[in-house]
């Protein structure tokens, strides 16, 4: 399983903060947007992955995460020279995802939950063709929404509809086998030029081989688009870790629980970071860690 996280677009719902830096670079509370779908990733298992960003952004991520040996994996980069839609990451992606399966998250969305990484990681084993995940929304004409029938098979779905038939839209994450990047190459862009997710998805649940996976209650999805978002995202992360003493999204502390880099790895890496709450407080997961081995 390979894994791919969309970092492009222009961000100008964020403008002026965009202008020099790309959105999922900007902090959401203590730490980059980026580390959030990276742990996501790292945590379900993925250790070969892809960031696509925009034209001149994809340094700017080299220069935060390096090639991911620090953490243990693979990192490498792909330029998506202009918006073609969210699918064009299979076709940018081609030779990297190769004969493997493929996981995309959204750089700009952000999961958290204790039985997040069980759905995703249950969502992977079990795949036969296509496996997303819908959430249940206040406002579903904002996003792709899901329609499910009788039995709790998704039964249409349809991209920002003016009347949505639920109240289940699809979040940021999508588990695909290696027919995706078949489908994405065959796939014609939408009346404003480009590749949608949503037709990947409806060219597998035509054949049948989509599954739809509801997020449970216990599971928050945040998105980031908007200063209002950014803002309301980072105070949900505030308040979690300021309450529970734990820190969400921080790749370094994933790489080590994972085992994807060794005690000794793991505290050689804090010694090339400045001192901070940040590493003050994987200093003390470290000591934690190795009292629990």
């Amino acid at each position: 399983m390979k894994g791919i996280i969309l970092a492009g677009g222009s961000g100008t719902r964020l403008y002026p903060t965009t202008i020099v830096v790309n959105k999922h670079l900007l902090p959401i509370y203590d730490k980059p947007m980026i580390y959030y779908p990276l742990s996501v990733l790292m945590l379900a298992g993925i250790t070969e992955i892809l960031i696509i960003s925009g034209p001149g952004h994809c340094d700017q991520f080299r220069a935060l995460l390096g090639d991911g040996s620090k953490l243990g994996i693979s990192i490498s980069y792909a330029e998506q020279t202009k918006p073609r839609g969210l699918a064009d990451a299979f076709i940018l992606g081609k030779d990297f995802i190769g004969d493997d399966s493929v996981t995309l998250h959204l750089g700009d969305n952000i999961f958290f939950g204790n039985l997040l990484i069980d759905t995703i990681r249950r969502g992977i084993q079990e795949n036969t063709g296509a496996t997303t995940f819908a959430y249940r929304v206040s406002n579903p004409s904002q996003f792709g929404v899901v329609e499910f029938d009788s039995t709790g098979r998704a039964k249409s779905i349809e991209e920002k509809p003016q009347k949505p038939k639920s109240s289940w839209a699809v979040t940021g994450i999508y588990i695909y086998d290696n027919e995706v990047v078949k489908i994405a190459e065959t796939v014609k862009p939408s009346a404003r030029g480009e590749i949608e997710i949503t037709s990947i998805n409806n060219a597998y649940l035509e054949q049948g081989k989509l599954s739809v996976q509801k997020l449970s209650r216990g599971i928050a999805w945040l998105d980031t688009g908007t200063p209002a978002d950014l803002q309301s995202a980072g105070q949900f992360i505030a308040t979690i870790e300021q309450r529970q003493a734990l820190r969400a999204g921080c790749p370094e502390e994933v790489a080590l629980r994972q085992g994807y880099v060794s005690v000794t790895e793991f505290a050689g890496l804090l010694e090339t970071m400045p001192k901070s709450d940040y590493r003050d407080y994987l200093a003390g997961q470290l000591a934690i860690f190795v009292e629990g081995a």
